[in-house]
């Protein structure tokens, strides 16, 4: 399954009422590390396809930024039915990446 994008129109059916696991990957245009996690993320969801994968754009969806305390980028939220679970902020290798998303 390829990396969703996620904005106000989508948010509340793809993450807030999902049942299973949702990451939810908060970057912008501008961000370099953003840039270099992007191709992990989708290759990471290429080979979870019971994960929902979905990028949210801080510039273009700052409320929903805001609402999830959105500081530094790439943050990604893993959410669990609905609910905000746990976090990671910054740049982490494929590795670890994936590690903390299946856990």
């Amino acid at each position: 399954m390829s990396v969703l994008k996620i904005d106000h129109s989508n948010f509340k059916e793809t993450v807030s009422d999902s049942n299973g696991t949702v990451i939810v990957d908060f970057w912008a245009e501008w961000c370099g590390p953003c840039k270099m996690i992007a191709p992990l993320v989708e290759e990471i969801s290429q080979a979870h396809p019971e994960i929902t994968f979905g990028k949210v754009n801080v510039d273009d969806e700052p409320a929903i930024a805001a609402a999830y305390g959105i500081m530094s980028i790439p943050t990604l939220i893993k959410f669990r039915d609905g609910k905000m679970i746990e976090q990671n902020v910054g740049y982490a290798g494929k590795d670890i990446l994936e590690a903390w998303i299946i856990k």
